[in-house]
């Protein structure tokens, strides 16, 4: 994805927005243009220097907008910081479901994938990672959004019947929970650094030691 660029960020001129810059466009699409910037404005803000980083003068001077066009779609920044996260975990599923239906049909193929894509999109950009995992904790329009994550997530392996062998409900959630787990932690460790460089490698430990049974 192309990074947007930071025009005026460090002058601190006040954005222009040429009066031509919309003519003949028709309103809804322009105020889904505008919404686009802004998230890809505070995206790219978030991602390389932190959730402080994100002010609505600070997106508005990236994408060349007047900061009245920045409260057309938002009403404040944790709204937009909600969306910029929903829009990296649109394309977050879109790369893991590919890559599952591109594995073979058997589960521990496609869940071996599955990770593999989790891993790679998040380390590919490090924006991404910040946004999804580990950066802005205490904002509450992220946490929300990453425990809504992780419960759907949850609620999938619970009635995964591939999983849930033995049809004993209190197993199917510990082994929910192990799972979900162990998997948000991975991400943590390997965009820390801390599992060195191997993808294949990691992925497959995580398939030994973490999901044996698969």
């Amino acid at each position: 994805m192309t990074v947007t660029r930071f025009p005026d960020f460090i002058s601190g001129a006040e954005p222009m927005t040429s009066p031509t810059r919309w003519a003949g466009v028709p309103l809804s699409d322009r105020r889904a243009e505008r919404r686009a910037l802004l998230v890809e404005a505070a995206y790219t803000l978030f991602g390389l220097e932190g959730e402080a980083a994100v002010t609505v003068r600070s997106v508005c001077r990236v994408c060349e907008l007047n900061s009245r066009y920045f409260y057309e779609s938002f009403a404040n920044t944790d709204e937009l910081l909600g969306a910029v996260y929903d829009h990296v975990a649109m394309q977050l599923g879109e790369v893991v479901g590919e890559a599952m239906m591109a594995a073979a049909e058997d589960r521990k193929a496609q869940t071996r994938a599955g990770i593999r894509a989790v891993l790679w999109f998040s380390a590919a950009d490090p924006r991404r990672g910040r946004v999804m995992f580990t950066d802005g904790r205490a904002n509450s329009a992220l946490a929300e959004r990453r425990t809504a994550a992780q419960d759907l997530l949850f609620q999938m392996v619970v009635e995964d019947e591939r999983v849930n062998v033995d049809q004993d409900p209190v197993a199917a959630r510990v082994a929910a929970a192990l799972y979900t787990g162990a998997l948000t932690e991975l991400v943590h460790q390997w965009l820390a650094g801390r599992l060195g460089s191997d993808l294949d490698s990691i992925v497959d430990c995580a398939l030994t030691r973490i999901l044996p049974n698969i």
